[in-house]
């Protein structure tokens, strides 16, 4: 369905393939020691920003002021829904804490990875042949580490549910993260960056419905000044 890689193409696909191994096994080692709705603002709220600072250094983009405007809006909301679900979670502080201490660091990694992605595409004649061979090359690695470790556990579950949500998982990655690198590819990594990240207004709306977690006035108009700075950040971009 797509041209094969070529030459350094296969390069990129490997350098993918290790960057974003460092970025799953972050969230992972986050989720496991720490309440989902306080890891992964933390992690999307802080991606942005260093994402921001590598799209600067490696293809010379710049904010606006009124862009900043709307950087500052959204990332702090987001740390903000963040310091509320950390006071209500239920669990040991310094287990928290060291889940914050990693989730920081794979806000780091999302930059790196979004950065290295964006300039990979942009190397790859066809941009389907670097989404298509991204998605198989980099599901090889965490399967097996999953079999290990179900091998370990003294009451195994059946991996049949978790393996059907998982199938579904791989085709919303496809439309989800397959158009972010393709946005990346023919606008701004920046502000590419930026509107991803109002991925935690639905986060909060997923944690809402399905994991029957409070969302209260205040995550409400927390999530409406995430969506207001997205806003900002983009037409601040095309008129600021």
């Amino acid at each position: 369905m797509v041209p094969w890689p070529q030459g350094i193409e296969w390069a990129l696909l490997f350098g993918a393939l290790v960057i974003h191994f460092f970025y799953k096994l972050g969230m992972a080692l986050a989720y496991t020691r720490g309440a989902y709705t306080v890891v992964y603002p933390v992690v999307r709220g802080s991606g942005p920003l260093f994402t921001i600072i590598g799209a600067y250094l490696i293809f010379s983009e710049t904010f606006n002021a009124t862009q900043w405007i709307g950087v500052a809006l959204l990332v702090g909301g987001i740390f903000a829904i963040a310091a509320i679900n950390l006071r209500d979670v239920k669990v040991e502080r310094p287990r928290l804490i060291a889940a914050i201490g990693i989730a920081l660091a794979t806000g780091i990694s999302v930059a790196i990875y979004t950065t290295y992605d964006a300039y990979a595409i942009r190397a790859t004649a066809d941009p389907f042949t670097f989404v298509a061979w991204f998605f198989l090359i980099t599901a090889f690695d965490f399967p097996p580490i999953a079999y290990v470790m179900w091998t370990r556990m003294a009451q195994r579950p059946d991996p049949w549910p978790l393996l059907r949500r998982g199938l579904l998982g791989a085709f919303v990655a496809w439309g989800s993260f397959g158009a972010v690198m393709l946005a990346t590819r023919v606008g701004h990594v920046g502000e590419a960056a930026v509107l991803r990240e109002t991925s935690t207004v639905f986060a909060a709306l997923i944690g809402w419905l399905f994991l029957k977690e409070r969302v209260g006035p205040a995550r409400a108009g927390l999530m409406c000044l995430i969506a207001a700075g997205a806003v900002i950040v983009e037409v601040g971009g095309q008129y600021g």
